[in-house]
């Protein structure tokens, strides 16, 4: 199964900041100390090049980003210090995600160790998301008549804001997203169908709310690739979460997305979104599941294909 990584997803922070950006390495040794690394084909991205970008982002944003001529406030809203690696690492991330929806047409499943940057929006970032991966990537394939309708599935506890203001006006793009009511951001952009949970939603209402909403997106839209930003903030005890799923619900969620997208035929790109565990190893733990359904699911497709085909 294709996986986008790169080393360079990784950039130092001060050591006061929350975000957990020493995830992404420490998720690809942990796959490997698990043994899931011999079935996973890494692909190591570029950067992205600025005319992809600028299929979503505006001119004048870029070019401040190429400049590192980011406002005060632009910098403030951020919420992450700018610099010129945390650009180079956006653009990888980018790119990875790209790469990951491309060799989900081929292949059925892919992912990206990253990404899931969706409170970008076309003229700004926020909430520590530079450029909008997951936005990119589709408007990308939809440029090129690869594919004429995508569904974005966003499972991060936050709305994901700045990729329904970007597809607020392309019918083309389905955005669903289940997310904290009273969380950040604080006033939501327009979602094709928005589910705002209540504070302590558990696993029960949680998996009832997608099972009433993923098949009949599905079933409305027809998409020929869903993108599913599989944020682990949603466990309890996460710094930013304010939901109480349990590991075991975090995987039942992450399987019945997998299986529901693949059963209808479906290729899916999945991206990690955020988590804020008390630990950035007890986050990548609760990244880890998403690529252990990943990878069950792969073996089960590639097993009936061979059962389908004859021996010589």
């Amino acid at each position: 199964m294709h996986v986008s990584f790169h080393q360079g997803y990784r950039v130092d922070l001060p050591p006061t900041h929350p975000y957990p950006m020493g995830k992404y390495v420490l998720l690809r040794s942990l796959l490997d100390e698990r043994g899931l690394s011999a079935d996973l084909d890494y692909r190591e991205p570029g950067e992205v090049p600025l005319e992809v970008l600028s299929r979503v982002h505006t001119a004048d944003y870029l070019a401040r980003l190429g400049a590192d001529a980011l406002t005060v406030a632009q910098r403030r809203q951020l919420g992450i210090p700018f610099t010129p690696s945390l650009w180079r690492r956006s653009r990888l991330t980018v790119e990875g995600t790209r790469l990951a929806a491309s060799a989900a047409l081929t292949q059925g499943l892919a992912a990206n160790l990253a990404g899931g940057t969706h409170h970008a929006f076309a003229d700004h970032g926020e909430g520590y998301c530079v450029v909008n991966d997951v936005a990119v990537a589709i408007a990308d394939l939809l440029a090129a008549n690869t594919i004429s309708r995508a569904l974005v599935v966003d499972l991060d506890v936050h709305q994901g804001n700045g990729t329904a203001a970007i597809f607020a006006a392309r019918p083309a793009v389905y955005t669903l997203s289940l997310h904290g009511e009273h969380n950040y951001p604080s006033v939501k952009a327009r979602s094709t169908h928005d589910v705002g949970l209540p504070d302590g939603t558990g696993d029960a209402a949680y998996l009832d709310a997608l099972r009433a909403t993923l098949g009949p997106a599905l079933e409305e839209h027809q998409p020929e690739l869903v993108c599913y930003v599989a944020g682990v903030d949603v466990v309890a005890g996460d710094r930013f979460g304010r939901l109480s799923l349990t590991e075991e619900g975090l995987r039942s969620r992450d399987r019945y997305v997998i299986e529901t997208v693949r059963a209808q035929g479906v290729p899916l790109a999945i991206v990690l979104g955020g988590g804020y565990a008390p630990t950035t190893q007890r986050t990548t733990e609760l990244h880890a599941i998403v690529f252990e359904e990943a990878l069950r699911r792969w073996h089960q497709e590639r097993s009936a294909k061979k059962s389908a085909c004859p021996e010589n």
